[in-house]
């Protein structure tokens, strides 16, 4: 099988510009969700939609992500998941995962759930942007373009 898409669905802003890419680079795309959210189909896009139980959707994907899959996730965790399995792993603002990065933001995350424990809490993120949306389709294109030089679709 080649490489393709898979995205975490649920919160992700960037569902357009995912099929938008995908569909230049003809690209399968598989776009994985709780009952919820209500998705549909498209063109090379497919619906998966899960139980509404707390990890199912990440559950459904690491059984399924692979060497060479994109997997566009903001859950540290699965990225994890992502990039243990050689998965290219993307952020829905464009951050590309790497083994070198995900501790930091695990640890950073672990952090700061010590602190909303002891009562402390911080701004939250920031107000997702069109800047972000552009970053995060320059970020997918560059890549697709990557994988399809090296002849994985």
């Amino acid at each position: 099988m080649g490489a393709r898409i898979i995205v975490d669905a649920d919160a992700c802003p960037v569902k357009a510009e995912i099929t938008e890419a995908a569909a230049r680079f003809g690209v399968p795309v598989v776009m994985v969700a709780s009952y919820d959210h209500r998705l549909e189909p498209g063109e090379g896009v497919s619906v998966v939609q899960v139980d509404r139980s707390d990890q199912a959707v990440d559950l459904y994907i690491a059984n399924r992500v692979s060497a060479g899959d994109v997997l566009v996730t903001q859950d540290f965790g699965l990225a994890t998941i992502g990039l243990a399995k050689k998965a290219i792993v993307l952020s829905n603002r464009g951050q590309i995962y790497s083994d070198r990065t995900i501790d930091f933001l695990l640890e950073t995350r672990h952090e700061r759930a010590k602190q909303r424990r002891s009562g402390k809490y911080g701004k939250g993120p920031r107000p997702f942007t069109d800047e972000d949306r552009q970053s995060f389709l320059q970020t997918l294109t560059k890549v697709l373009s990557r994988l399809q030089e090296n002849g994985a679709f």
